[in-house]
């Protein structure tokens, strides 16, 4: 379901509307992002409108006056589509594209739009059908009008043409039924894979591989950093949403421990709801995660802004738990501004994920982080449980091994429930 044209660079004027507490500062940045959006869905910017309400108005979002403008320079433009950067409900839409007499769609429907052209797994592609039909199912009703008519059609005779009998509610309703069927079906393939990736978890949980989990806005570098850690091979592309599907890859940290690196879809202002709850089952990854490494682009025009963005749908997903460390990259474009940020968040560390500067001081900051987060302990394990000495190891960090008396004696640096695990055994 591809809602902007490809088969030629379709013609957009863009608006956006101030709402209160939004300020116009904030519009304009938003609108300038969804410039980028309309530029990597394929299409180019001819205009843009802004404007300034209490609330938005329920018939068009702008109100009469103010449509009828934007039909002014839609016309003046001979642009193809008004793409707003404010979510419309079906009726404002329908009541827009009759008045405008041109397509008019919203943030959301761009967003839709790129991430079905990026999604490349079974399990991408079908979060993307499953978000773009629940977007879909409320905006059938725009074509009960053409429906009925085509329904209602009368021969020149008077009488109704074959095939154009009974209310035209019908085939509306045939629609809506195959859709609503169509997104059952994506739900329960969406959780079988979910199911496959539990079994996949709870191995890896066994394994006691630490997990860190890159998180940040679009374009922020995610899979540039996690080539350069992994060797990775992930798509990297100077474009919004190139990721979509979660990479893995174990990584060596200085210290010598090994940890499962994961890359994750970049988040964005105004994320469609629908779009986070169908890569609920990707970002789940991160509600799992040991540490949770935060790339921010420090070339932004809106650092903090984009850190706030990316830490809501976090909350969103319940992975607002996890250990955070801020990783502010593009440093060799912003050194001035990634320094900046350093100082004003605690902990966090600058790089560039292009020239690898940076890089060994956040793998060291890693591992710190990580080690802060587990309890040295000593065990005393018996000699004939060999199987006991092994799990140790395959369980936290050992750092030191003896025999001793009754048992080998280890040191080493275990999580709670490792501690828990080993509890008879702690000296």
């Amino acid at each position: 379901m591809a809602l902007i044209e490809r088969a030629f660079r379709e013609k957009i004027v863009l608006v956006g509307v101030t709402i209160p507490p939004e300020t116009v500062e904030e519009t304009e940045n938003s609108v300038d992002e969804l410039a980028l959006l309309i530029d990597t869905a394929g299409a180019d910017e001819v205009g843009r409108i802004y404007q300034r309400r209490q609330a938005p108005d329920p018939p068009t979002y702008v109100g009469k006056g103010k449509a009828e403008e934007l039909r002014e320079v839609a016309v003046a433009t001979d642009c193809d589509t008004v793409v707003f950067d404010n979510e419309l409900t079906p009726a404002q839409q329908y009541n827009l594209e009759k008045l405008l007499g041109r397509t008019a769609i919203d943030r959301t429907a761009v967003i839709l739009d790129i991430f079905a052209q990026n999604a490349h797994s079974q399990e991408g592609k079908a979060q993307v059908e499953l978000a773009q039909l629940r977007y879909r199912l409320p905006r059938l009703r725009r074509r009960a009008g053409a429906l009925s008519q085509q329904a209602g059609g009368m021969s020149a005779a008077g009488g109704a043409r074959i095939g154009t009998r009974g209310p035209g509610e019908t085939q509306l309703e045939v629609d809506r039924r195959r859709i609503v069927r169509r997104i059952h079906k994506l739900e329960g393939d969406l959780r079988e894979i979910e199911r496959h990736r539990d079994t996949q978890r709870k191995a890896r949980r066994r394994g006691q591989l630490a997990k860190v989990v890159i998180v940040g806005y679009t374009n922020a570098g995610k899979s540039t950093l996690l080539n350069r850690l992994t060797d990775a091979g992930a798509l990297v592309e100077d474009r919004l949403f190139a990721t979509l599907d979660a990479t893995t890859r174990r990584l060596s940290l200085p210290g010598g421990e090994d940890v499962l690196v994961t890359d994750t879809v970049g988040f964005i202002r105004k994320l469609p709801h629908q779009l986070v709850q169908a890569f609920k089952s990707t970002l789940d990854v991160a509600v799992d995660a040991d540490l949770l490494v935060h790339v921010v682009d420090a070339s932004a025009p809106d650092v903090r802004g984009n850190i706030h963005a990316v830490r809501d749908v976090l909350a969103e997903i319940g992975a607002d738990r996890a250990p955070e460390l801020l990783a502010f990259n593009k440093s060799d474009l912003a050194p001035d501004e990634a320094r900046r940020q350093c100082e004003l968040h605690e902990g966090s560390v600058a790089l560039s994920a292009t020239t690898g500067e940076g890089v060994d001081r956040l793998l060291a900051t890693i591992g710190d982080r990580l080690r802060s987060l587990t309890t040295v302990v000593e065990l005393l394990i018996p000699f004939e449980r060999g199987d006991l000495l092994a799990a140790a190891h395959r369980a936290g960090e050992v750092l030191a091994e003896a025999p001793g008396e009754g048992g080998m004696r280890v040191r080493g640096r275990f999580d709670d429930a490792a501690v828990g695990r080993f509890r008879e055994y702690v000296v």
